[in-house]
């Protein structure tokens, strides 16, 4: 559920749609729905519409805050704060990229299902502000703050208790575009956000400055507040301008969209809206315009990781030292000393006494001098901070995937279901055979994913560049809150899948014949101009080659997709509830090499999902949906076009013999937005082809 309230002031005071709620419910007869504006799910607003996004409603836009305006709609809840959810692994990421303060992970706030008359009682979610606030009137052209539009009990309406997301902000009294209001009954037109920004490469972002603008940076000579307007026209060449009634002045939006326009507009303010609050000393970016709806205003960083057990006894020992930190996250000094035995012992008995850990062996077995050395373990070496930049400067995503892979890789699983499930983890996998026929094709293992559970995490965001562009993450790293962050939001889904894996040998063999072909010069080529073209000029300049997906990359994210496609006829799935996760790297130092791919399918519902996924394993079903999927592969319904397709300067796209038609699937499903995928890597594309050359570079001949 989010919640909206009613401020034009931009400073730190938290928004307050609780206190709101219960302020505006007694002011307005029947409005107890008075400040809830829609609703989302916790998938949207981890992907989609997180803090500093902006999220349109039907008949205006609003702004999820930052987390520090969530405290008070936990504390609400009947668990308190909230309950937490376990995964070390990604809250040891988050305090890499984030900050040492980041204790645990929280889910949303939601709402509870309560039916019937009960509806108008439910809590409120997620705190949200009207963004951007300044409005058009569509009745007659008025351009103007919201505080213009909503005063005196006038302006806004938001009563129907089962439709909060039909809440309007209308013009009382609007005169019209003939300029004067009607007699008797008073005319009221609906207000739509004033549809231009200010953005900046650091995530700053800003309402447009239309009264400046349209005087030419100054101020209006007949007003000290002048009536102005944003006309929109199909007839007139200029389209959107902005006019100031009060002194004629008139000019057209295209001024500050062009090129040449752009270093007329103001310096940036550092604003951060979702926050309420400047950036301290300002900014020095050069901005740009851009419009609500635009795809690169916001972009999240998450992190996800797919729960495993841990068998690594120093990864084990530091999971219990993240618990008892968490158990005293409000008293961090109260065991700061572990030479203080009475403090030790007291809080071995806190931990025995704890509702989260009471059950739990290692706890019940603990006593003053082991807690003094797990303490000690973890508090010697402890890195700082220049350490640790250094350390997030070489950070790799594939760090959070390697321990996966390792435990997929080395685990003897058993071949029944439910003999290798791990109850802390929620993970239950399943040894399959593999078929004769598969085999030859280089699958080495397949797995049953009976049971998994997946937690994805944001951490931030930045806009203009999205964050696996920008050379410079650290200073584009948007904060989701004013002060260091102890938590974070994040989803908690649970699911099943099948693992399929690849032998090592015939993928490094495949890949070097790959990788010295024309063809992957090409494509080399091309994602060097794909990140010159769109990257901001100040993330220009760095090592694209690096940021490169190995061939073997490219060959298991296009059979991922293929896979998908037909599981999904035989699953009970549609498309985009499947999904994949990619094991691809080549070997580096201690870490092996990798060649795996998982299609996974999850449910944020406590149960899970229904097995049929997992049931197409079985060797002989396998077996018939791999040769069916690499069929499909060798033909097209847009060949030749799609099968002759090389990237050629000056063209910049990352994907090949690869199109709608045949390879590229829902941005639910694929973890690269449909890039990086090539047919020719499966299989020789059949006929005369101007590109048939490349036959000789297909995995599966």
């Amino acid at each position: 559920m989010i919640s909206e309230q009613e401020t034009t002031r931009d400073d730190a005071r938290a928004v307050d749609p609780i206190g709101d709620q219960e302020r505006l419910g007694q002011q307005h007869a029947g409005g107890r729905n008075f400040a809830k504006v829609g609703s989302s799910r916790a998938s949207t607003l981890t992907y989609t519409y997180g803090p500093g996004a902006i999220m349109d409603l039907s008949h205006f836009t609003v702004m999820p805050t930052g987390l520090d305006d969530w405290d008070r709609v936990y504390a609400r809840r009947a668990a308190g704060e909230g309950s937490a959810i376990h995964a070390p692994r990604l809250v040891r990421t988050a305090q890499l990229l984030v900050g040492p303060q980041v204790s645990r992970l929280r889910p949303y706030p939601w709402e509870p299902s309560l039916g019937g008359d009960k509806r108008d009682n439910v809590d409120l979610g997620v705190p949200a502000r009207v963004f951007p606030q300044w409005l058009r009137c569509t009745g007659c052209d008025r351009l103007a703050p919201l505080s213009f539009f909503v005063r005196d009990g006038h302006g806004y309406r938001n009563t129907n208790p089962y439709r909060p997301d039909q809440a309007t902000i209308y013009h009382y009294n609007c005169p019209g575009h003939g300029g004067r209001a009607r007699s008797g009954k008073a005319r009221e037109a609906a207000c739509v956000p004033a549809r231009y920004l200010l953005a900046c490469p650091d995530g700053h972002l800003d309402e447009f400055p239309y009264d400046w603008f349209v005087h030419h940076g100054g101020n209006c000579p007949k007003a000290a507040h002048p009536i102005l307007k944003l006309i929109e026209s199909a007839r007139s060449s200029s389209g959107t301008a902005v006019k100031c009634v009060s002194c004629g002045e008139y000019r057209p939006m295209s001024h500050a969209i062009s090129t040449e326009g752009r270093d007329q507009l103001p310096r940036c303010r550092g604003r951060m809206p979702h926050l309420g609050v400047f950036r301290p000393g300002g900014c020095d970016e050069a901005v740009r315009v851009m419009l609500i709806g635009a795809s690169n205003l916001w972009f999240p960083i998450n992190q996800s990781i797919i729960d495993m057990p841990q068998r690594d006894e120093n990864a084990i020992r530091k999971k219990h030292y993240d618990q008892v930190c968490e158990a005293f996250r409000d008293t961090p000094g109260f065991i700061k000393d572990p030479a203080d035995t009475l403090a030790l012992q007291t809080a071995v008995i806190i931990l025995q006494n704890h509702r989260e850990l009471q059950h739990e062996q290692w706890v019940r077995e603990l006593d003053a001098s082991a807690l003094a050395a797990l303490i000690a373990q973890f508090t010697a070496g402890e890195e700082d901070e220049a350490a640790r930049a250094e350390r997030r400067r070489n950070w790799d995503p594939v760090e959070l995937l390697v321990p996966e892979w390792r435990h997929l890789d080395e685990e003897r699983f058993s071949a029944t279901p439910g003999d290798s499930y791990d109850q802390e983890s929620g993970l239950s996998v399943h040894t399959e055979d593999v078929d004769e026929t598969v085999r030859a094709l280089g699958v080495r293992r397949v797995l049953g994913i009976d049971r998994l559970r997946k937690i994805n995490a944001l951490l931030g965001f930045t806009r203009i560049d999205a964050y696996d562009r920008a050379d410079d993450l650290g200073a584009r790293f948007v904060p989701l809150s004013r002060k260091p962050p102890t938590w974070l939001p994040a989803t908690e889904d649970r699911g099943e899948g099948v693992f399929i894996q690849f032998d090592e040998d015939a993928i490094q063999q495949w890949e070097s014949r790959v990788e010295d072909s024309e063809l992957w010069e090409a494509y080399r080529a091309a994602h060097e101009r794909n990140a010159i073209n769109r990257q901001s000029d100040t993330s220009k300049g760095g090592n694209t080659d690096e940021r490169m997906p190995p061939a073997r990359y490219w060959m298991l994210h296009t059979l991922a997709h293929a896979l998908i496609k037909r599981m999904a006829m035989s699953s009970g799935y549609g498309v985009p509830s499947l999904s994949e996760r990619l094991y691809a790297w080549k070997p580096d130092g201690e870490r092996q090499g990798a060649a795996g791919l998982m299609i996974v399918t999850a449910a944020s519902d406590s149960d899970g999902t229904l097995g049929g996924l997992v049931a197409l394993a079985e060797p002989a079903r396998f077996a018939q949906i791999m040769a069916d999927a690499l069929d499909e592969m060798r033909r097209c319904s847009s060949d030749p076009v799609c099968a002759m397709r090389v990237p050629e300067d000056p063209e910049d796209f990352l994907h090949g013999a690869a199109c709608h038609s045949c390879v590229m699937v829902s941005e639910t499903s694929c973890e690269r937005s449909n890039r990086f995928l090539d047919r020719r890597f499966l299989v020789a594309l059949p006929g005369g082809y101007k590109r048939h050359r490349y036959a000789d570079l297909a995995f599966f001949g």
